[in-house]
């Protein structure tokens, strides 16, 4: 497999190469309750647990179809970002938003989401995993919908980096993650505030899931179908 190599993080965090899934309530609730609820249920690490009381660590590692060590957290990283870019990028042409906030929250998200895409597809090169087919349904059709829906997919972007951190071996490539997660966490809670719920859902840590967490809850919402 070729090493990727990967130089610095700009103040946007775009990374410059050096060398070379809800239609319906039930599927709603159940990504709420495996990408928020299911975080309760995490064992912390011995150290962060200390200074941190009640704040977990998961370090579930994706699956090794995504590609080995750093190159397939990357991949499971893009995987999730094609979710959310493609959700948010048909929610902007279904032009299912008026309202003046949730579409200035709309507009700012797609073009994040858009970058963190092209910027893991160029960051893996050949190695970038393909982007699946999706079927939002109702999510991107319905406004009050799409709104719930963006709230736990950006709080699930965030459980999923934090997830991942401690499994990352390349400093460069923490930096792209870090820099990723606090803009999702921005997301999260931009949303929250529009729809007068929880800005922060965990509390005052945020916490960490495991990718077969996070992949379980996608997977259960039907977005993916292929």
């Amino acid at each position: 497999m070729a090493h990727i190599n990967l130089e610095t993080v700009d103040a946007d965090g775009a990374i410059r190469e050096a060398a070379d899934a809800v239609a319906g309530d039930t599927r709603m609730s159940f990504l709420r309750k495996g990408a928020i609820g299911g975080a309760a249920a995490l064992s912390g690490g011995a150290i962060l647990s200390a200074l941190v009381p009640g704040a977990a660590l998961a370090k579930g590692a994706p699956p090794s179809s995504f590609g080995k060590g750093d190159i397939g957290i990357l991949n499971y990283a893009l995987t999730l970002e094609y979710l959310e870019a493609a959700f948010y990028d048909e929610a902007t042409k279904n032009g299912i938003v008026k309202n003046k906030a949730l579409k200035q929250f709309l507009a700012t998200t797609k073009k994040d989401e858009d970058t963190h895409v092209a910027t893991l597809k160029k960051a893996l090169g050949s190695k970038a995993a393909k982007k699946p087919k999706f079927d939002f349904g109702k999510a991107t059709t319905d406004v009050d919908t799409f709104a719930a829906t963006a709230y736990v997919l950006e709080n699930t972007g965030v459980h999923a980096y934090i997830g991942q951190a401690f499994n990352i071996k390349t400093p460069a490539y923490l930096g792209v993650a870090l820099s990723i997660v606090t803009v999702e966490a921005r997301h999260a809670g931009a949303i929250g505030l529009f729809l007068g719920k929880a800005i922060a859902p965990s509390g005052p840590f945020d916490t960490g899931l495991t990718a077969a967490q996070v992949l379980k809850a996608v997977k259960g919402t039907g977005f993916i179908t292929g």
